[in-house]
């Protein structure tokens, strides 16, 4: 089967195209099938017209053209149809109902059916009100474009790929059948820890956007551990949408914490240089707070600790009950219960047999019911394949 990617954007500085669409794009070309990923390169334009390979799968960057405004958006639309028509696809699978995907899906949808592909639309966050549409800082004709973009192509799909189960009820809700709504969470990649010898204090390890939560609930969970554990220090991989470290820097400095020696920021590492930090933590916690833009996520970043075998304490929400098996392959609290939180903390840095014990069983778990291989199958039954 010919396969088409569409993305509404490129391989970066954003996640969904690399983390989700090119590892599905891999793990079907090693089922036999042919896939190509066009991406439109906007916010990093030195990639333009650029093609590579990866991993079997043909990665295509269209060429821009000049940023007239309003010009510029219908042009890359127009070029990604263009170009999608001419590879025949059997299949196109539009990531996101939204921007330029969602604009090449009218385009496609507006074809003869006898010369139109099964168009298969993905969702991997709700967009709409109470979605990215209220923390995204659009414009109000952005907010109002966005969200009727995602509720027609959500509900002009031959089927849907959804990576939450959240969803695929909002899916169902706007009244797309379910056999044509398939549940395709986000897959484990495969980061495993370097080596990491040298003595250390007790660590336990943020890694995060920490856009899903208050910084304030995280100071508060260290410093009721470092009551019980006083060695015990944060160490925190990532950066904040809008400058949250230095929040977080502020109130941990009022809790009593020294940045750089209690609480050590890190910044944005590469995905290569993720096994070391990975290497350094005894325990990692992941707040995150019961909103719709949270329950709809499938966060990538909690699949990266648990493969790589890092014991979680993460708050109940969403996915996140999907991915951690309570007391086998990580601690479930309840969003905002600062005592439960720190207490399954104290315990995991108490005690290393336990640690490894769920560590090791987290990376088994993630690997077997998460990865690509298995994933893939379900993208194939959206796909129609018998």
């Amino acid at each position: 089967m010919r396969v088409v990617m569409v993305g509404p954007f490129g391989l970066r500085p954003r996640g969904t195209m690399s983390v989700r669409a090119l590892p599905l794009a891999q793990a079907l070309v090693a089922r036999g099938h042919e896939v190509t990923l066009l991406l439109p390169p906007w916010q990093n334009p030195e990639d333009s017209g650029r093609r590579q390979e990866s991993g079997g799968v043909t990665v295509e960057n269209i060429p821009l053209p000049p940023r007239v405004p309003v010009l510029f958006h219908l042009l890359v639309a127009l070029r990604l149809t263009r170009r999608t028509c001419s590879l025949r696809p059997d299949v196109v699978h539009l990531f996101k109902p939204k921007a330029y995907s969602g604009l090449t899906h009218y385009l496609l949808a507006g074809l003869p059916r006898s010369r139109r592909p099964r168009l298969v639309v993905d969702s991997d966050d709700w967009e709409g009100p109470g979605g990215w549409n209220a923390i995204g800082g659009y414009t109000p004709l952005q907010r109002w474009f966005f969200e009727r973009q995602e509720k027609w192509g959500l509900t002009n799909a031959d089927a849907v790929t959804v990576a939450s189960r959240t969803l695929e009820g909002l899916v169902w809700a706007l009244g797309v059948e379910p056999e044509r709504v398939f549940y395709l969470p986000n897959g484990a990649r495969d980061i495993r820890p370097a080596p990491f010898d040298r003595p250390h204090p007790p660590t336990v390890l943020l890694y995060t956007r920490f856009f899903e939560f208050p910084v304030s609930r995280v100071v508060e969970v260290m410093r009721r551990v470092r009551e019980r554990v006083p060695a015990a220090r944060l160490v925190v991989v990532g950066e904040g949408l809008f400058g949250e470290e230095k929040e977080l820097s502020r109130l941990a400095y009022q809790a009593g914490m020294l940045i750089g020696r209690d609480v050590v920021l890190q910044g944005w590492v590469p995905a290569a240089d993720l096994p070391a930090r990975f290497a350094q933590a005894d325990v990692a916690i992941y707040p995150f707070d019961d909103t719709l833009v949270n329950r709809a996520k499938c966060p990538v970043k909690l699949l990266d600790l648990l493969a790589a075998g890092v014991p979680v304490v993460a708050e109940a929400v969403g996915e996140i009950r999907e991915m951690i098996q309570p007391e086998r392959t990580g601690y479930l609290v309840r969003t905002g219960d600062v005592d439960a939180f720190a207490g399954a903390v104290v315990r995991l840095l108490g005690d290393k047999g336990l640690r490894e014990r769920v560590g090791r069983a987290a990376a088994a778990d993630v690997r077997e019911r998460f990865s690509w291989a298995r994933l893939a199958e379900e993208a194939e039954r959206a796909y129609g394949v018998e």
